[in-house]
């Protein structure tokens, strides 16, 4: 993906964009001349080669959190990979030609951007990006911000160390505090992600697992670090004797919330585990969307069968 010069940056592009509340099949339009965002002094601007889609971007269109949104017309979008293509003046950390990746919302569900990532071009603070592994393609980067920055701080907040174990429900929801004696329930207080690998992965390869046990999708899950997998269709998880120390319920209201507030740290953090493929990014076989295709993409998201992430790529 070759830098663009700021002589060729375009003052209009290309987004998927909504201006009322509703479902997507009634609010989401395609936009070809939506200008350019202004560059702020710590922000860059970046091309936008891939982005990926969660649950919360169709939530806030359909206005679940409107009392603290940014109201609409919006953009979609909160993960993002590209190219910088322009610097503001108290940017310190990149350079135009960089690739990064990032979520672009340092708080996801609290006056979030109006300009989002389903654009050719989108705006960020230095602070929510870092430079993209070079062994991820765009596509794969894109996948990653949101959802492993929650699983991360998820773990962090129930003080998830080496030697614990683990028990993490993806499809099971609904899981009571009276379920298994003496555990810590981490659970959102924010619309969900796809958790469909990352705190498997994360709490294997990244906090020292000594079991990890999870729910649902059950060969992806063992092929990324899960010790036990439970089909959550064939017996009751309430039933089961083994006794862990958290359980990270990704669908459930209760235990102890928390919500992301995304920066860079955490993906620097990550990055040694991504860059060894330790810690992969997951995108479901049928979640590969072109840009003109997104209004699909959103559709194939809306059912809850993504295993792993939807991506938006190639951007044009």
């Amino acid at each position: 993906m070759a830098a663009a010069s700021s002589d060729s940056i375009p003052t209009v592009n290309k987004a998927w964009v909504y201006s009322d509340y509703g479902k997507s099949a009634d609010v989401l339009k395609f936009d070809a001349n939506v200008p350019v965002p202004e560059v702020r002094e710590d922000q860059v601007l970046i091309k936008v080669a891939a982005a990926s889609l969660n649950p919360v971007n169709f939530q806030r269109m359909l206005g679940l959190f409107k009392a603290i949104d940014s109201p609409p017309p919006t953009v979609l979008g909160y993960d993002v990979a590209g190219l910088v293509v322009k610097v503001g003046s108290q940017v310190k950390k990149f350079k135009v030609g960089d690739e990064v990746y990032g979520d672009i919302n340092e708080v996801s569900v609290k006056k979030p951007k109006n300009f989002g990532t389903l654009a050719e071009y989108t705006a960020a603070e230095e602070t929510v990006l870092v430079l993209k592994p070079k062994n991820l393609t765009f596509a794969e980067a894109a996948s990653l911000p949101e959802a492993i920055e929650t699983t991360y701080d998820g773990l962090e907040v129930a003080e998830f160390s080496s030697g614990k174990s683990i028990l993490v429900l993806g499809g099971a929801g609904g899981f009571g505090t009276q379920v298994i004696q003496s555990v810590l329930i981490i659970t959102l207080t924010r619309p969900p992600v796809s958790f469909i690998f990352n705190p498997s992965q994360l709490a294997k390869h990244v906090f020292g697992a000594s079991k990890v046990a999870a729910t649902a999708k059950l060969d992806l899950l063992r092929s990324l670090g899960a010790d036990l997998t439970i089909d959550y269709t064939k017996e009751n998880v309430e039933d089961r004797q083994e006794k862990f120390d958290v359980v990270y319920d990704t669908v459930a209201v209760g235990g102890i919330s928390f919500a992301l507030t995304s920066t860079a740290s955490t993906l620097e953090k990550l990055e040694p585990y991504l860059e060894s493929g330790k810690v992969k990014a997951v995108i479901d076989p049928k979640g590969a969307f072109p840009f003109s295709k997104t209004f699909e993409a959103f559709s194939y998201l809306e059912t809850s069968r993504a295993t792993g992430k939807v991506v938006i790529y190639p951007i044009p």
